[in-house]
């Protein structure tokens, strides 16, 4: 198993493709520590399937855009394992409007978890990486960022600026042994594509070059690349793994 005992930390990681990378880690013989910010039941859910898989793995609620939450989940982690080897910064929200709508309390609350909190976390796992001279960051970014999107203003400018954080922060370490490198999913099935009426699915295929979305495993593999020993001269890079789309 390719990354058997190694400590890996998941925000955002019970539902959706955190869900998925998280299960994938643990298959492959990981500890695996997810954070949740409110939905109970899919962290319940999602704590029953890693103990199922993996020897270790914690499920903790944090609230990533807040300093004191994320030093309280690093302690917690810290506590019981000593040592993080792997980070993906996962968690993120949307709350999409017209920018002629968009209040204040909708940009800055998607600042915040999406980038505020990549920040938070990635600083909180860089000191024991660097006591132990090894680690791997990787921050999940969208094709909003590299191309804009309609009525996300607020989300493509927070993932715009997870990938200029995660170039900046790769050139700050990589000295130290440390990668950072950034995923990019296209359109992904899950519960969010699931939802989305006929036409809008149909609009979204007709642009993608390889007619179809992408399936959470396509993503899972990207982050477990990048966290291999395969990738181990790869930093300060966004792997986009979007069937063409941009």
């Amino acid at each position: 198993m390719e990354f058997k005992d190694k400590r890996v930390i998941i925000t955002g990681g019970t539902r959706g493709l955190g869900r998925t990378i998280a299960v994938n880690f643990a298959r492959e013989g990981a500890w695996v520590a997810v954070s949740y910010s409110s939905d109970n039941s899919s962290a319940l859910d999602t704590d029953a399937e890693l103990k199922r898989i993996s020897t270790q793995s914690l499920t903790i609620k944090a609230d990533v855009s807040s300093r004191t939450s994320v030093e309280e989940m690093m302690s917690n982690v810290l506590s019981k394992w000593e040592y993080v080897d792997i980070l993906v910064n996962n968690a993120g929200i949307i709350r999409d409007k017209m920018l002629l709508f968009l209040n204040e309390d909708d940009w800055d609350r998607v600042l915040d978890v999406n980038l505020k909190g990549t920040y938070l976390c990635s600083r909180a796992v860089i000191k024991p990486m660097i006591a132990r001279k090894s680690g791997c960051i990787i921050n999940m970014t969208s094709p909003s960022a590299l191309t804009g999107r309609i009525s996300q203003t607020n989300y493509a400018a927070s993932k715009g600026g997870v990938i200029s954080f995660t170039k900046s922060l790769s050139r700050e370490i990589a000295r130290l042994g440390i990668t950072v490198n950034a995923v990019c999913p296209g359109v992904i099935t899950t519960n969010m594509t699931e939802d989305l009426d006929e036409k809008t699915k149909n609009d979204f295929l007709q642009m993608i070059p390889m007619g179809r979305f992408g399936d959470p495993d396509d993503v899972a593999g990207a982050v477990l690349f990048l966290a291999s020993e395969k990738a181990r001269y790869i930093t300060g890079q966004v792997l986009v793994v979007d069937g063409g789309l941009t």
